[in-house]
């Protein structure tokens, strides 16, 4: 009898998390079938053996002036669309410096425009139900200047084998953080 390799496991276990919680969340906040204005969408980075995902909604600029007015500065932001987006780990990690635990939580962001606070919160909700009782860490990163794109994106870059960096990517600002196994 065959094994499964242990890595095959545990994507296969983030995935289901992901789509289930995305799922769950569809089927209690969603009450009709029309197209979202602003998409849900995955995105998932193998670090070594440690699977990170992230989940959300896309907002879109539509000519409207993004960060300092339709996103305040100094204010907690849920970071997309719709519902909280989802960041999924697989196994613990740190996150520019600071240690996370394996497991699902929601990212808020605070923006600013010389710094950004991120917030890694254990409550997953509609909206901004946003709890600060919930944080589990928060730290600062600066944004930088980069081309215009019109809707909100998260990537994954310079991925190693111990680690990579998230870029949280819309309008004309790009907001790095980096994750190591």
């Amino acid at each position: 009898m065959k094994t499964i390799p242990s890595f095959l496991l545990k994507t296969s276990l983030v995935v289901l998390m992901s789509f289930s919680i995305t799922i769950g969340t569809l089927a209690q906040d969603r009450a009709n079938d029309e197209p979202r204005t602003s998409p849900n969408a995955t995105v998932s980075q193998t670090i070594g053996t440690t699977d990170i995902t992230i989940t959300y909604g896309r907002p879109a600029v539509n000519d409207r002036t993004i960060f300092g007015d339709l996103v305040p500065y100094g204010e907690v932001w849920r970071t997309g669309a719709n519902e909280s987006t989802a960041l999924v780990v697989s196994d613990d990690v740190t996150i520019e410096g600071n240690e996370l635990e394996a497991g699902t939580y929601s990212l808020y962001t605070v923006p600013g425009k010389d710094k950004w606070t991120i917030i890694i919160n254990s409550k997953l909700s509609w909206g901004t139900q946003y709890d600060k009782s919930k944080d589990v860490l928060r730290f600062t990163v600066e944004p930088q200047d980069t081309d215009f794109i019109e809707r909100l994106l998260f990537y994954f870059e310079d991925v190693t084998n111990e680690s990579a960096t998230v870029v949280l990517r819309w309008d004309t600002t790009k907001v790095p953080f980096t994750i190591n196994i």
